[in-house]
């Protein structure tokens, strides 16, 4: 038997709601497990109608639908560790917490009462059931500040606040390991407060602006890692201290999305560092292009040099480190088109400076290039339907921090938000005139000059 058929990787279940705009609930947890590398389960407890700022209905499964999904998963395939989330009412709590006896997995249990729209998924009589029946069967719970305050009585302002209630919700309620977060407390940075009945440590984040990230899934994503990281082994204070690493990341790589709450981005864990590798294949392919049509290509490169350089998707890129090149450019020998050195990313670079003020008007503009200027080239750009922005700095004061952005404003300003695919830059001052290509790729990129190059 090969070892392919013998191993497979940690298994996860998440018993919770479905958020039909796919940012919290059984959704989120499942992208988590898939982001952390566990085979992902669900046993669905809810249906909600929601989006990012509403939830408009709500429907349970019967109690004995949510008890066969656990026993139809856990008697097969096995669980390593469960999480819950929305478990709305007393029934269902006690369903799970019989489960929970019988197969004796390590159970995460994120205490959801309110939904982010303010609606309320947790209802009043089942909160009893959950404090006396499920809580105690926890190995982690994981309330916000104000599920702490409902399961502990203590009002929360401050860290020391949280400590004392996370010391009273584990000497009554007798989870193993008790973690406050620290999302609603206020202070520079989001902490969260982890006890476990012996000792307290604090794991701390910078607190991201709600305009730089989104929040919407974040108790869901951060229980959901906890989840992940103690089915691969993990002692329970790693496991919390990753995960707070990991939603960190969800936040600050998310997207906006929806009139709401946006979501988190669990898969950035995975996709960005994927996305990096695609990015640096796509330059050495780009440069392959260019090498594979020599005879034309090394026409095409300025005195100055010339660069190919790409940016990981829009909402990965916070900054220039979030774009690749090649540092000293690239540069003709021998009829050849050589590189000093591999793509890095953060190279200091003009094009990857331009390339950033480029994304920012138009999301689509993942890569660029600069090319020599050739009124040729242009005409025949123009002739062969591409679009093409001429801007002319003769008479134009280049203030300091806009004289490379200029052309990118105004072309774009030109053709309502987005960006040519040619912008020709000439009456400059000091330096070469150049023509700037933009594209989706590095590759599709150098396709584009090439088929202009081969019909001068």
């Amino acid at each position: 038997m090969s070892v392919r058929k013998r191993v497979h990787p940690p298994r996860a279940l998440t018993i919770a709601g479905s958020d039909s705009g796919g940012g919290a609930g059984i959704q989120a947890d499942l992208k988590t497990f898939a982001a952390l590398g566990v085979h992902g389960m669900s046993a669905i407890t809810s249906i909600t109608a929601q989006n990012t700022f509403e939830v408009r209905g709500i429907q349970d499964v019967t109690p004995e639908i949510v008890g066969l999904q656990i026993d139809a998963v856990a008697q097969d395939i096995g669980v390593d560790a469960a999480k819950t989330g929305m478990l709305s009412s007393s029934d269902i709590v006690r369903v799970v917490a019989e489960k929970v006896k019988t197969y004796g997995f390590p159970l995460v249990v994120d205490p959801v009462m309110i939904a982010k729209s303010g609606a309320r998924l947790l209802r009043e009589d089942a909160i009893s059931t959950l404090v006396g029946e499920l809580i105690p069967l926890a190995t982690v719970v994981t309330p916000n500040r104000m599920e702490a305050e409902v399961l502990s009585g203590i009002k929360i302002s401050t860290l020391d606040d949280a400590k004392r209630a996370a010391k009273k919700i584990i000497e009554e309620h007798h989870p193993k390991v008790v973690v406050i977060k620290g999302g609603h407390i206020s202070g520079d940075e989001s902490t969260d407060v982890v006890f476990d009945g012996r000792e307290y440590r604090t794991y701390s984040a910078p607190r991201i602006p709600e305009d730089e990230g989104c929040t919407h899934g974040t108790g869901c994503s951060f229980s959901a890692a906890i989840t992940a990281f103690i089915a691969w082994g993990n002692s329970e204070f790693e496991a919390i201290r990753r995960a707070k690493e990991f939603v960190t990341g969800a936040i600050r790589y998310s997207y906006k999305i929806g009139r709401g709450h946006c979501p988190v981005n669990p898969i950035h864990y995975l996709e960005k560092d994927a996305e990096r590798y695609r990015v640096v294949a796509s330059l050495y392919r780009a440069l392959e292009k260019l090498n594979a049509n020599a005879s034309v290509s090394v026409k095409l490169v300025p005195e100055s040099r010339t660069n190919v350089v790409m940016s990981l998707p829009a909402w990965y890129v916070l900054g220039e480190s979030e774009i690749a090149g090649f540092p000293g450019r690239l540069t003709v020998v021998e009829n050849r088109i050589v590189h000093y050195s591999p793509p890095e990313f953060g190279i200091q670079d003009s094009m990857v400076r331009l390339l950033y003020e480029a994304i920012s008007l138009d999301w689509r503009a993942r890569a660029a290039m600069n090319i020599a200027y050739s009124s040729e080239f242009v005409e025949k750009a123009e002739k062969m339907g591409f679009k093409v922005f001429t801007f002319d700095w003769k008479g134009k004061r280049a203030e300091e921090g806009v004289r490379e952005s200029l052309p990118l404003k105004k072309a774009s300003e030109a053709l309502g938000g987005r960006l040519p695919d040619f912008i020709a830059e000439v009456g400059c001052f000091g330096r070469e005139e150049q023509i700037l290509v933009f594209d989706e790729s590095a590759e599709s990129v150098v396709e584009k000059v090439l088929k202009v190059a081969k019909q001068l």
